[in-house]
């Protein structure tokens, strides 16, 4: 399948990822379904999307009648099986690989022979989620980051049975998404995880070691290697509980003890600390 056979794209979820990866594909004039769980979720979404591309509009990046054109192609539901139709499924759910197993497994049975499903898993092996489908050649990872809209690249996880066409198919999705593009195998974190959890749960570290304060490390990182933000702010951006999933999920499969979560991430995700959220992390926000 080519690009300008892709007519319209599902969005499994509508939160921070999933509404970010419905509004770029509707602004790059695809037909949009975005399925929530319940009805609150739902409309949260598509406050977010509609919110998202009001600012686009102040900002000059798009133009009212853009915006109103793309709203429209935007279709909200709760049903799975509103996705018989779609040619593309991006899947953004929850880190966990029971989870997705579930929806590749639904999604293999509700969409047409042709339609490739992708999951935006930032960690997880897209050989192992392919493995729950009938089609695992139509099975890639189209890993976005977070706010999608604006965050330039898109990273392609290409599992063992991946096709080659399906590879090209999500590059030129990428280029029609304005999005730079780069590939990587079916490894634990792909590219940008694979150094950016180490780094993160370091910083963890060294607060915990009292070496020093997390706004003495997040002025030192930013100041000193020019990172927009430190790394406890960028924690709190990305939440702490994919955080410790995203860790959780390399060091089972990799054993390599820099990817083990600090007993603090793991205390603080318990309590509900969860970053920007949930109102605190290892800053508060009002």
């Amino acid at each position: 399948m080519r690009i300008q056979d892709v007519r319209t794209v599902g969005v499994v979820g509508c939160g921070l990822m999933g509404s970010g990866i419905a509004e770029i594909c509707a602004r790059a004039g695809f037909q949009v379904i975005v399925r929530e769980v319940d009805e609150t979720l739902l409309q949260k979404g598509l406050d977010r999307i509609r919110a998202s591309m009001a600012k686009a509009v102040e900002r000059g990046k798009l133009s009212a009648a853009e915006m109103e054109a793309a709203w429209g192609r935007i279709r909200g539901t709760l049903r799975m099986e509103d996705f018989a139709d779609c040619d593309l499924v991006i899947e953004a759910v929850v880190e966990e690989m029971g989870t997705k197993k579930q929806v590749f497994a639904a999604l293999d049975r509700i969409c047409p022979p042709h339609a490739v499903l992708a999951s935006n898993t930032s960690s997880l092996s897209i050989t192992a989620l392919g493995s729950a489908t009938r089609r695992p050649e139509k099975v890639v990872g189209l890993h976005f980051f977070n706010p999608a809209p604006v965050m330039p690249l898109l990273e392609i996880v290409v599992g063992l049975q991946t096709a080659e066409e399906t590879v090209a198919l999500g590059r030129a999705l990428g280029e029609r998404l304005n999005k730079s593009v780069v590939l990587s195998k079916d490894r634990p974190g792909f590219i940008v995880n694979r150094l950016l959890i180490p780094y993160l749960l370091d910083a963890i570290r060294l607060l915990e070691e009292g070496v020093a304060t997390m706004e003495d490390i997040d002025t030192a990182m930013r100041l000193g290697l020019n990172h927009p933000m430190g790394p406890f702010t960028l924690m709190d951006f990305v939440g702490l509980d994919t955080l410790l999933f995203i860790a959780d999920a390399m060091f089972e499969e990799l054993k390599d003890p820099r990817y083990a979560a600090p007993p603090l991430l793991r205390r603080m995700v318990a309590a509900g600390w969860l970053g920007r959220k949930s109102g605190r992390g290892f800053y508060t926000y009002s």
